[in-house]
């Protein structure tokens, strides 16, 4: 089964993300402008995380997400909802293309967990980063406008959309590796040697250009090719999703986990590494990455070819563990997606990449 097959379209709710339609249908009517019942729910089928619920009434379609469950049954920091509804409200009149928020509610007597409604988007999320079924002008372009969407993010002035308190000055790189290495030894269910290795190793090489404290924007955390949608028939971006582990931080760091699509096995998913031939439009690493330059300026591309490697493992280290906690939520029963026990068992594959290209002797960025 393709992942566009197990994870585009809807099913009925799953048990575990179940609640109280009516109850939701009641809040709704009263504190969502323009709403009017009856309401019918389905589940996305994707969203390993945060379940995600098509909304169904008379008037139209809106979209809700909320957390898997209570706050006190959750990983610290984990599902951050209201700050995916507080960055896209921010973002709205920016360039970056976002939905319309309509409501958030973080009061767990409603349906028994947090969540926010938005507007419907309609359009296409693509899962396969070899685009089949394209010609090569169509890929190129799709590309282009994933390069000029992530530049444009990164140009956003933090201040003049009030998100100059979304996330924590200075030390960026030492604060988000010691983030998820705690939340990867809170989720461990099988030790990962690599993962150990890479949690002594990253502290102690984390290059000069990434401790420059000068360069800092929003910063999306999980910009990839299904976390946007496009237009029906364009290549154009009309909307980013998914924005739970959105902060302030260095741009390099979204950056290159953007471009970890390069690395990974195409049969891991959401990677193309080993396509060969590599179909025909879609850009070298290499030519993506000084695209990204030439967008948004001050990148030292000799400097950064020098440090791609622990870009990388970094960030692939960092997807490990976000994996991880996909497979400890297995274990817990908190898993929202039929497919999240699949994408459990990507942690130590992950794992083992990240520790191949840290210890690689040459950067693995070609310029």
């Amino acid at each position: 089964m393709s992942a566009e097959q197990s994870f585009s379209g809807t099913r009925d709710m799953a048990a575990s993300h179940a609640f109280d339609v009516i109850a939701l249908e009641r809040y709704l009517a009263q504190h969502m402008s323009g709403f009017e019942g009856p309401l019918r729910v389905e589940q996305f089928k994707g969203g390993q995380s945060n379940p995600t619920y098509l909304l169904h009434t008379p008037q139209g379609r809106y979209v809700m997400r909320s957390k898997p469950g209570p706050v006190a049954k959750l990983l610290p920091s984990a599902h951050a909802i209201e700050r995916e509804f507080r960055v896209m409200q921010a973002l709205r009149h920016s360039d970056v293309p976002v939905a319309r928020m309509h409501l958030l509610c973080q009061d767990e007597e409603v349906i028994g967990r947090a969540f926010y409604v938005m507007e419907y988007v309609e359009g296409r999320v693509l899962w396969d980063q070899a685009l089949p079924g394209m010609t090569a002008e169509q890929r190129s372009a799709h590309y282009d406008e994933l390069n000029r969407v992530m530049a444009a993010l990164h140009q956003v002035d933090a201040d003049a959309v009030a998100l100059s308190d979304y996330g924590k000055p200075g030390n960026y790189f030492e604060r988000q590796i010691g983030r998820w290495s705690k939340q990867y030894v809170a989720s461990i269910t099988q030790p990962i040697e690599e993962m150990d290795r890479l949690m002594e190793w990253l502290p102690e090489h984390i290059p000069a250009q990434a401790k420059d404290t000068t360069r800092v924007s929003i910063v999306h955390g999980d910009y990839r090719l299904d976390n946007v949608i496009f237009h029906p028939t364009e290549p154009k971006i009309l909307a980013v999703l998914d924005w739970e582990l959105s902060t302030l931080g260095h741009p390099l760091a979204d950056f290159s986990y953007h471009c970890m699509a390069w690395h990974i096995p195409h049969h891991l998913g959401r990677g193309m590494a080993g396509l060969s031939p590599t179909p025909a439009g879609i850009p070298t690493e290499s030519q993506y990455v000084v695209r990204y330059a030439q967008r948004t300026g001050g990148t030292d591309l000799a400097s950064l070819q020098q440090d791609w490697n622990f870009y990388l493992a970094y960030n692939l280290f960092r997807l490990a563990a976000i994996l991880q906690g996909i497979a400890k939520r297995v274990v817990d029963g908190t898993a929202s997606s039929a497919e999240a026990k699949v994408a459990g068992q990507g942690a130590r594959p992950l794992a083992q990449i990240a520790w191949d290209a840290a210890r690689q002797p040459s950067s693995m960025l070609s310029l």
